[in-house]
C-alpha cells in the first residue's frame, strides 16, 4: 500500500542522502508501481470520454510495469525477494501533493499536468539515486531509467501518434467540447437565465412601488446575491458528477452562483443613478429596460449556440418568459 504524498502525523521521514541501496531500490520499485497504478486509473477514467488518450496512458502504465520488473530482478539478486516497506511519503525528496487521481472525471489538462510532474519527479530521483549508488549494476540501471524517464515525452508522443489518429482527435475534440458544456456552460447559463429573469419581478416591483433608485438598487442587490447563493448551493449539491460526467460539483456551483448574481446585477446597476438627478427614476428604469432587452436576447443566442436549441424556441422561452415576468413586476409595483 502506498502513501498519498501527504505527511502523516508521527511518521518518520528520511532525507534522501540517508538512504542505502536497498532502500533506494525498494523506493524505486514502489514508485514504478505507484505510477503504474495512477496511469491505469487515468486510463480507466478516460476510456469512456477519451478512448484514444486512455490507450496512451495504458501504454505508459505498461512501461512503468516493465521498469518495475527490471528493478525487482536486480533487487532480488542483491537483497532477496522481500521488499522493504518504503514509499514516497517516507522520503522528503518528493513533493507532497494531493492524490488527484482519486477524483473521477478529471479534465485532460489536470491529468496531463499530473503525468508531467510524475515523470519529471521520477527522472530527478533516478539521477540522484544513480549518483548515490555504489554498486556498478545498480548505478547503471538507475542511469538507464533516468534517461528513459527523461525521454518519456517522446514515448508519449509515439503513443499519441499510434493511437490519436486524426479521426480519434476529432472525436475527442467533440467530447471535450461536450464536457466543457456540461461542466461550465450549462450551469453558468442556467444561473444567468435564472438571475436575469427571476430578479425582474422584485426589482421592477420595487422600482414602481417606491420610485426610489437607491431602495430599488438594494432590492435588486439582495435578490441577485440571494439568488446566486441559492443557485450555487443547489447546483453543487444536485450531482457529484461521478456518474453523469458533469465534473467537479464545487466548480459547477461557483459557475452557476456567479452567473446568477451577474444576471441579476445587470439590470440592477442602473439604479445607482443618484436620486438627486432630474428624472432619475425614469433614466435608471430606461437604462435597466435596455439592459434587460440585450440580456434576454444574449441568453437566447447562447442557448442556441451551446445547447443546440432552435433560436425561435430559445427566444420564445427566454424573451417572452422574461417579458411576462417584467410586466408582472411592473403591474405589482404600480398597484
Amino acid at each position: 500500500m502506498f502513501g498519498t504524498g501527504l505527511p502523516d502525523k508521527g511518521r518518520i521521514v528520511k532525507n534522501f542522502t540517508e538512504l542505502n541501496e536497498q532502500e533506494i531500490l525498494s523506493l524505486a520499485i514502489a514508485g514504478e508501481e505507484d505510477d503504474n497504478h495512477v496511469y491505469t486509473t487515468f486510463a480507466e477514467d478516460l476510456k469512456e470520454r477519451y478512448p484514444a488518450t486512455a490507450q496512451v496512458f495504458t501504454g505508459m502504465a505498461a512501461t512503468e510495469a516493465t521498469h518495475r520488473e527490471m528493478l525487482y530482478e536486480l533487487y532480488k539478486q542483491r537483497f532477496g525477494a522481500e521488499l522493504l516497506p518504503i514509499n514516497k511519503s517516507d522520503v522528503n525528496f518528493f513533493m507532497r501533493r494531493p492524490p488527484v487521481w482519486l477524483t473521477r472525471n478529471l479534465s485532460l489538462e489536470t491529468i496531463r499536468k499530473e503525468a508531467e510532474i510524475r515523470e519529471s519527479e521520477a527522472a530527478n530521483f533516478y539521477v540522484k539515486a544513480a549518483e548515490s549508488a555504489k554498486d556498478p549494476a545498480v548505478r547503471q540501471l538507475l542511469r538507464e531509467l533516468a534517461e528513459t524517464e527523461m525521454t518519456h515525452e517522446e514515448l508519449a508522443a509515439d503513443l499519441e501518434t499510434k493511437y490519436l489518429t486524426p479521426a480519434a482527435r476529432e472525436s475527442e475534440a467533440e467530447t471535450h467540447e461536450r464536457v466543457f458544456v456540461l461542466q461550465y456552460v450549462q450551469p453558468g447559463l442556467a444561473g444567468l437565465m435564472d438571475g436575469s429573469v427571476s430578479t425582474l419581478a422584485p426589482l421592477f416591483a420595487a422600482a414602481f412601488a417606491t420610485q426610489n433608485n437607491w431602495k430599488t438598487f438594494l432590492v435588486g442587490l439582495a435578490a441577485s446575491l440571494g439568488g446566486g447563493i441559492s443557485m450555487g448551493f443547489a447546483e453543487a449539491l444536485s450531482d457529484d458528477g461521478s456518474v453523469t460526467g458533469r465534473g467537479n460539483p464545487i466548480l459547477r456551483g461557483i459557475a452557476c452562483g456567479v452567473m446568477t448574481t451577474i444576471g441579476g446585477l445587470g439590470h440592477t446597476m442602473p439604479y445607482l443613478v443618484p436620486d438627486s438627478w432630474h428624472n432619475a427614476f425614469y433614466i435608471a428604469t430606461t437604462i435597466a429596460g435596455i439592459v434587460v432587452f440585450f440580456e434576454l436576447w444574449a441568453i437566447a443566442y447562447m442557448r442556441t449556440r451551446y445547447m443546440k436549441t432552435p433560436f425561435f424556441k430559445a427566444a420564445l422561452q427566454v424573451v417572452v418568459g422574461g417579458l411576462i415576468v417584467l410586466i408582472t413586476g411592473i403591474l405589482i409595483g404600480g398597484a
